[in-house]
Formats: C-alpha cells, sequence, structure tokens
C-alpha cells in the first residue's frame, strides 16, 4: 500500500506534463502562423528574450530570429505564445487596434506592483475615464508659468546639490526619494479630505484638482498620481540620463544644443525664467529628446493579448495569444533609418523620421505626458548645458535589463563651465 500512493502520482504528473507538451506543440501548429520556434515547453525563450544587452541595440535574441524567420515571428514568453514583431507596419496596427482586435495584457506580477487603476494596466471604460482625466490636466498644466518655476527649480536644486558630489552617479540623482509613494498619497489625501470637511478649502495645486473629481474613487485617485509622479519621474530620469549619455559622446549635438539655449538667454533678463515661448523655440532641443528616446529605448516593448483571431496580411494571429510590438527593432530598422546607431539629432528635422518611429507609443494609449515630459527635460537641459561640462566613463553605457539601467549608474565627471576637469580654462 505504501507504493501506492507515489505510483498513482506519478502516472498523474505523467499525463498532466503529456497534455501540457502535446497543448504546447499543438500551439505552434496552428496554420498560416509566421516561422518561429517556441523554445521549451513552459519557459519557452524567456531566458533568451530578458538576457541583458546595450539599450542602443536590439540584442542578439532579436538579431538572430529576424535574421533567421523575419521580423515577424512566434515563440513562447512568459509562460504564453507569442507572436513578436519587429516590423513598423505591424507595430502601428497592434496600437490602432486597442480594445478593437487587441488588449493591454501585463503578467500579473507587473499587475500586483502596479495596481489594477494604473493607467499602463486599465482597459476598457476605466482606461478611458483616467486617461481622459490625466490628458485634460496634464494639457491645461505644461504651458503654466507655474509649471516652468517647478521645473527650473527642480533642475537647478538638482545640480547644486552635485557640488558635493564627485563623481555624480546622475542615473541614481535623477531618480531618488520615491519611496512609498502609494502611502504617502493615501495619506495626503486623507489629510485634504478632513482639512476640506472643516471649511478649509485651498484650490490650485495638484493634489486639489485630482480631489475634485468626484467621479473618481480614492483608488483610482491614488493610481492616477501615481501614474503621473512614476511617468514624470521614473521614465522621464531615464530619458534625461539617456540624453547626458549620448551628448557626452556627441560633441557636435552638444555644441549645436548649447548655441540655442545661448539664444534663448541673449533674449531675457537675468534671473528671468523660461515660459512657453521659449520652449517653442527650442526645436533642437525636441530632436535631442526624440533622438535619445529612438536610440535609447526608454520602452523596449509591449504587452497585448489578441481578443479574437486577427488575419493580418498573409499572418493569423490566434485568439488569446500574447503580441509584442517591439520599439527597439524599429528603431534601429537600417531600413527606414540611415545610419540607425548613430545618435544623429538632425534626422528629426526631416517630418518623416516622426513617422517612422514609436517613442511615446500610439492609438488610444499615446502617452499622455509625452509634451510635459519633453518641456520638463528642456528646462533642464538649458540649465545644464549653459552652466556644466560633463565627461562619462568610457566602460559606462545603458542596458536593457529589460527596462533602462546604466552598467555603472551613468558616473559623470562633472564641474561648472569655467573649469576643465580640475584648472581653469
Amino acid at each position: 500500500m505504501v507504493l501506492i500512493f507515489p505510483i498513482i502520482l506519478a502516472l498523474c504528473l505523467g499525463l498532466v506534463l503529456s497534455f501540457l507538451l502535446v497543448n504546447f506543440f499543438r500551439k505552434q501548429d496552428a496554420p498560416n502562423l509566421p516561422p518561429g520556434h517556441m523554445g521549451w515547453p513552459l519557459l519557452g525563450e524567456t531566458i533568451g528574450f530578458l538576457k541583458p544587452h546595450k539599450s542602443n541595440s536590439i540584442g542578439n535574441f532579436l538579431q538572430q530570429r529576424c535574421s533567421r524567420y523575419g521580423r515577424i515571428f512566434k515563440s513562447h514568453l512568459f509562460g504564453s505564445p507569442t507572436i513578436v514583431s519587429c516590423d513598423h507596419e505591424f507595430n502601428l496596427f497592434i496600437l490602432q487596434n486597442e480594445e478593437k482586435l487587441f488588449q493591454v495584457s501585463y503578467p500579473k506580477s507587473m499587475q500586483g506592483i502596479l495596481g489594477k487603476y494604473s493607467l499602463i494596466i486599465a482597459t476598457g471604460e476605466i482606461h478611458k475615464k483616467l486617461r481622459s482625466f490625466a490628458v485634460s490636466f496634464i494639457g491645461t498644466s505644461k504651458s503654466t508659468p507655474e509649471f516652468f518655476h517647478l521645473a527650473e527649480n527642480m533642475s537647478i536644486s538638482m545640480m547644486d546639490s552635485w557640488k558635493s558630489c564627485k563623481p555624480v552617479s546622475f542615473y541614481k540623482e535623477a531618480k531618488e526619494a520615491r519611496a512609498r509613494l502609494s502611502s504617502t498619497v493615501k495619506q495626503m489625501i486623507k489629510e485634504r479630505e478632513q482639512r476640506n470637511i472643516v471649511g478649509l478649502i485651498e484650490r490650485g495645486d495638484f493634489l486639489d484638482v485630482v480631489l475634485s473629481k468626484k467621479s473618481l474613487t480614492n483608488d483610482e485617485i491614488v493610481s492616477i498620481v501615481l501614474d503621473i509622479l512614476l511617468g514624470g519621474y521614473e521614465t522621464t530620469a531615464t530619458l534625461m540620463s539617456l540624453i547626458v549619455y549620448f551628448l557626452g559622446q556627441a560633441p557636435n549635438a552638444l555644441e549645436n544644443l548649447k548655441e540655442e539655449h545661448q539664444g534663448i538667454r541673449k533674449r531675457k533678463k537675468d534671473g528671468e525664467p523660461l515660459n512657453w515661448e521659449d520652449y517653442k523655440k527650442m526645436k533642437f532641443t525636441r530632436n535631442v529628446i526624440c533622438e535619445a528616446m529612438r536610440c535609447g529605448n526608454v520602452v523596449k516593448f509591449l504587452h497585448r493579448k489578441a481578443l479574437q483571431d486577427v488575419k493580418y496580411k498573409d499572418i493569423l494571429i490566434p485568439s488569446g495569444w500574447k503580441v509584442f510590438p517591439i520599439f527597439t527593432a524599429v528603431n534601429f530598422d537600417s531600413a527606414l533609418h540611415k545610419n540607425p546607431l548613430e545618435f544623429n539629432p538632425w534626422r528629426w528635422f526631416d517630418e518623416e523620421t516622426s513617422k517612422k518611429v514609436s517613442p511615446f507609443g500610439g492609438g488610444p494609449r499615446l502617452c499622455p505626458g509625452a509634451e510635459l515630459a519633453k518641456v520638463e527635460i528642456a528646462c533642464f537641459l538649458h540649465h545644464l548645458v549653459l552652466n556644466y561640462r560633463w565627461k562619462t566613463k568610457a566602460d559606462d553605457y545603458p542596458l536593457a535589463h529589460p527596462y533602462v539601467e546604466f552598467r555603472r549608474g551613468l558616473l559623470l565627471e562633472i564641474e561648472p563651465i569655467g573649469k576643465i576637469f580640475g584648472r581653469e580654462s
């Protein structure tokens, strides 16, 4: 009798494994699927897909499979059969058919971190409601004197903190002080609600505007605040770091950027703050921001799922399959971009360039804070290039891990203009 249970358990496990294997191999034999390899059962090719590589490259995994199978191929990633797209036209098709043919489908681990009301995770009517508020708030905030004043003060404050730091760990500095944001925001909401109950209502700051929207629940308010804070600091800090890195490797671009900001400063009185009219003159600055997005790949890919069987040209995407539009591969496609690995902000003077990339996504999920981030970074660059010079470490570079990190934290040798790293100019 003692041996019966282990035998039964082994048989059951064998049957389950056989079912999974049969089901796994059936999935890759569906008609009209693109070529590809599903890797190991259950695990698939996830480890190879996530292997760190320089973020200003597509990495070996995509390079090998695009060479072998073409720019659209099948795989098995994050536990699901997946169509991987390195094709710009197909990526646009996916983004433009959000909630019609495809839907956001991130792993449960991300849902636990970001919360079900995050703009990244939310779908359907909840997403529409939250995004509508974010777009409205950001649209009215980006050009106000108050926002420019805040962005400049933050930039100057961060630069002042560098005086006692040699070298500066720029990536860490740009991303500091966001611990326990959720609990902090909840506590602030509670205090504001109590203040309003006793009649001490003060309208005007960001949280007061959000709280005035009676259609939002407290959980939705917390999520909106976190999305804007994390979008404004997390991804913007990463992009700022990439810009500093690429400018350190491109002296011609840095000099052109400096000349643009010197021209803006000459037209202003001493100490006069930047404004929306100044920002509109920063054409090359915006080119630098977009080129850093293209070369650095803050967002490598998106998670989507087919809501039904989808036919695209001669390819069939079965219902329930994951679909990954890969922005990195499009950004470095030599058929779309001349010398794609080169950091070249001048390419953005050609309006066609903006049609060949999706640095801020697209369709109904186009990043609502894209312009706000550009304004914030432009203010930062204005003070950086006019007041500092810097050098990057030769062995430091951005890594896709899968999100961008720097190998050494982007350590900079940085000093105010007037000195050249330890001696008077």
